[in-house]
């Protein structure tokens, strides 16, 4: 018989940069307020009865994480395959600094094309693939705190879709709920993303 569990899926708060800037490994605070979203967040975790916490070891994932394992009593693990996309030598800098002719191959090939010194899309999609495939063996409820990029893979993944790697990414904050079936591959999408608004 078909078995489901569910996953949440969490991008992290709103980070203290300013817009426009490109960051995927580069460690960056998060804005002031946070504290309120993972309040929040613990208690949609414990409404879809989540069990595990997945992390992105990223400072600003697992301080998130840590606070909200403990008021949502999960256990909480940290897997180096939830890291944000290595934007090598474009980390930091400005997305109008970045060479159009670069961005303009990025998107004629996401898969195949990787910033100078950085990860490709493929490199992304595989160890995404790889821990999605984990999650769904365990079939234990969890909940998910990463980055837009492997957030995008991820979430596709749940509903039973094709990933798209410039499909648009959940925003900063967000959480999505999936009904996710053991042996069938197929995921069920809530309808609309869950915002978290800080107390």
């Amino acid at each position: 018989m078909a078995q489901s569990f569910p996953v949440l899926l969490v991008r992290h708060a709103p980070v203290l940069l300013p817009e426009g800037v490109c960051y995927g490994r580069q460690d960056v605070a998060l804005k002031p307020g946070w504290e309120g979203l993972a309040a929040g967040l613990s208690v949609l975790a414990q409404g879809a009865f989540c069990r595990v916490l997945y992390s992105s070891p990223a400072t600003r994932c697992r301080q998130m994480a840590e606070k909200l394992a403990r008021a949502a009593k999960m256990e909480l693990q940290i897997d180096p395959r939830l890291a944000e996309m290595d934007f090598g030598q474009w980390e930091g800098r400005n997305w109008h600094d970045i060479s159009r002719t670069q961005l303009d191959e990025w998107a004629a090939n996401p898969t195949h094309f990787a910033p100078p010194g950085g990860e490709s899309g493929l490199s992304l999609t595989q160890r995404t693939r790889a821990f999605w495939h984990d999650v769904k063996q365990a079939a234990v409820p969890a909940c998910v705190l990463s980055h837009g990029g492997p957030l995008r893979l991820l979430s596709a993944l749940a509903a039973g879709q094709t990933p798209e790697l410039l499909a648009p990414s959940m925003p900063q904050g967000f959480a999505r709920l999936f009904e996710v079936w053991h042996d069938a591959g197929l995921g069920r999408h809530t309808p609309h993303n869950v915002p978290v608004a800080a107390e």
